[in-house]
C-alpha cells in the first residue's frame, strides 16, 4: 500500500544520482515535501492510485521541440487536459511543435521519458529548455512531480514551487492558456 512519507528516503544514497540531486536541491532551498514510492508510473491505473495518495496537482510534463530541433520546451499541463500542438504553437508563434526525442531529453535534462518533471530543469544550466506552464497548474495548494525518476512522486506546496523552486531553476516560465476539450472535439 502506498503512503506519503516526509522528506528524503532513508535509502537515498542507493537511488539514482539524478534523484539524489533533486533531494539535495530541495534541501538547499529548505523546502519541505512528502513523497510516495511506487512501481514505475507507466499505466493510467497506477497514476490514478498515486494521485489518490498525493492529493496534489499532477501534471503531464511534455518535452517538445520545433521542427528544426533548435528550440526546446518543457510544458506542464494538468493531467486531465488534452494537448494539441496547435494551441501552443499559436501562443508561442512557432510554426510546428512536436515531441522531442529521448536522446535530446537525456542530453538536455538528464532524464528519460516518463521521468521528466520541472525538477529536471536544474540539469539545464545553459537554459536551452524553455519552461511553459498552463495557467491552471498553480491553482491548487499542492503540486506533484517526480524527482527525475518515475518510481517516486513528490508533493510540494505550490507556493514553494512558484516562490522558491522556479526562481532557483533560473528558467523564467511562459504561462500559456490551453483550452479544455470535451471528448467530442
Amino acid at each position: 500500500m502506498m503512503q506519503l512519507t516526509k522528506g528524503r528516503p532513508a535509502d537515498a544514497a542507493a537511488r539514482a544520482p539524478r534523484e539524489q540531486r533533486c533531494y539535495d536541491f530541495l534541501q538547499a532551498l529548505d523546502i519541505a515535501y512528502e513523497r510516495v514510492d511506487h512501481a514505475p508510473a507507466d499505466t493510467m491505473a497506477l497514476c490514478a492510485e498515486i494521485d489518490e495518495v498525493l492529493q496534489a496537482m499532477i501534471c503531464k510534463n511534455l518535452f517538445l521541440c520545433n521542427r528544426q530541433q533548435t528550440q526546446f520546451y518543457l510544458l506542464l499541463i494538468p493531467e486531465d487536459k488534452t494537448f494539441k500542438t496547435k494551441d501552443i504553437s499559436h501562443q508561442l508563434n512557432v510554426a510546428r511543435l512536436s515531441f522531442g526525442s529521448a536522446e535530446k531529453m537525456g542530453e538536455l535534462l538528464d532524464v528519460h521519458p516518463g521521468s521528466v518533471s520541472i525538477l529536471a530543469l536544474m540539469n539545464d544550466a545553459d537554459n536551452r529548455v524553455q519552461l511553459l506552464i498552463d495557467s491552471e497548474v498553480t491553482g491548487r495548494a499542492f503540486f506533484g512531480c517526480h524527482p527525475c525518476e518515475n518510481t517516486t512522486s513528490l508533493r510540494i506546496k505550490t507556493s514553494d514551487l512558484t516562490q522558491k523552486i522556479i526562481p532557483a531553476l533560473h528558467h523564467t516560465p511562459i504561462f500559456v492558456e490551453l483550452p479544455r476539450y470535451d471528448d467530442a472535439t
